[in-house]
């Protein structure tokens, strides 16, 4: 498994469930939205603090961002 990618791959997914663009999830989290597009890119690993930033902006409790999918084991 690459938590990196599954990271990313859940920020977006939840991002998207929600409707905003990363420019406005990213003022949501107090990041800057070439970060948010970095993570969701899978070239970034961010800090626990930014972890616990992202969950709170989707709504979602922290662990959800680090289940692999289905789709993603393929």
């Amino acid at each position: 498994m690459d938590i990196v990618k599954v990271f990313g791959n859940n920020v977006k997914k939840y991002r998207n469930l929600l409707g905003i663009s990363q420019e406005e999830f990213a003022y949501k989290c107090g990041l800057h939205r070439t970060y948010i597009s970095a993570i969701e890119c899978h070239r970034r690993s961010i800090s626990l603090e930014n972890i616990q930033r992202i969950a709170d902006a989707l709504n979602i409790e922290t662990y959800k961002l680090f289940i692999e999918s289905k789709e993603e084991e393929l």
